[in-house]
């Protein structure tokens, strides 16, 4: 080898060297967190609502706080399926989140129907204050991901009521014999057996045509989505016995969360308190002007007196230990600290 030669392949070899020590230094990173995540949030709640608005809001969220890496797909009204399907599937990790009620959770995770046991919760108030406490909600947080889950964050649907198609309710015995549909949820099942009632567990999608093809006589829900699913069009009559306080809740699946890179499960831990509080500002300050459309609409719509709740309530004060007593221990320790709050 001549001098030039010698020259030449030490450069090269000096270059090598340089490269391979830079490539050393530079850092590796997850190859993974660097990949296009896509995350699919389902849900039965229609569009053009505020759960719609505040599954935005939560999109967003993620969407800033990974740069964009995670991309989030919603699927809104039931378009995927019906609430237990959906559960079903985010536990199986075809689905990354679901956002639905408690009881529509708690087709897997039963402890979670003591939520929606009638009269539980006196107020709007209460209800904020028994589900933001850290007794509450690190019991709920604890059973969802023995079951699959991880907890994201709490929405609302609010207040339920009767609405019925042509018999108003006054009293408890006048829901006897009526067929009511029903939520697939123990806790439905057991309030309407409680009043004499037969509940008809049909799903979100069915309804209205049940009602309109007199397969059932009635439901329960709120005025927001009762107006928002077009099922108020069948009611001639709406009660608002408030009698069921029900939270929305959204959960990712375990199994797609646990393999996501460690900045990405921090985003989807750290939902901002705001989203949940929104929402749930967006939910109540519609429920005045909705009932004022129904009452438009033609609906009969009766306030109980204190009197007339107290009836309802004593008739179904059984119901929670009922569903304590199917679900197990965990759930009379949830349903004692919903009731500490």
């Amino acid at each position: 080898m001549n001098r030039k030669q010698r020259v030449l392949f030490g450069s090269a070899a000096s270059s090598l060297v340089l490269s391979l020590a830079l490539a050393a230094l530079a850092p590796t990173g997850d190859a993974g967190a660097q990949e296009q995540i896509e995350m699919k949030i389902a849900t039965v709640a229609p569009e053009g609502t505020p759960w719609e608005k505040q599954m935005r809001r939560f999109r967003k969220h993620v969407q800033d706080g990974t740069a964009g890496r995670v991309r989030v797909k919603m699927f809104m009204g039931g378009s995927l399926g019906g609430e237990k399907a959906l559960v079903r599937r985010t536990a199986q990790g075809s689905i990354q989140a679901w956002g639905g009620s408690t009881a529509g959770l708690g087709s897997l995770v039963p402890e979670l129907n003591v939520f929606e046991s009638p009269y539980l919760f006196r107020s709007r108030p209460a209800a904020d204050r028994a589900l933001d406490s850290e007794a509450v909600l690190g019991q709920v947080k604890r059973l969802v991901e023995q079951r699959g889950f991880v907890f994201g964050f709490w929405a609302e649907n609010g207040f339920r009521s009767w609405f019925t198609k042509d018999r108003a309710i006054r009293t408890p015995a006048d829901l006897r014999g009526l067929r009511m549909r029903s939520q697939e949820a123990n806790v439905h099942l057991a309030t309407y057996r409680a009043f004499g009632a037969t509940p008809v567990p049909i799903d979100v999608t069915n309804v209205l045509t049940s009602l309109q093809t007199n397969v059932v006589d009635g439901f329960d829900n709120t005025p927001l989505f009762a107006m928002a699913s077009s099922w108020y069009q069948a009611a001639g009559h709406l009660v608002l016995s408030e009698h069921s306080y029900q939270p929305g809740i959204i959960v990712f699946s375990k199994r797609w969360f646990d393999g996501l890179p460690d900045d990405v499960k921090a985003v989807m831990r750290d939902v901002p308190a705001s989203v949940t509080q929104q929402g749930r500002r967006n939910v109540r300050r519609m429920d005045p002007i909705l009932i004022q459309n129904l009452e438009r609409f033609g609906i009969d719509v009766h306030t109980p007196s204190d009197e007339e709740r107290r009836a309802f309530a004593q008739a179904s004060r059984n119901v929670a230990n009922q569903v304590v007593k199917k679900a197990g221990a965990n759930a009379r320790q949830l349903l004692q600290a919903i009731r500490s709050n």
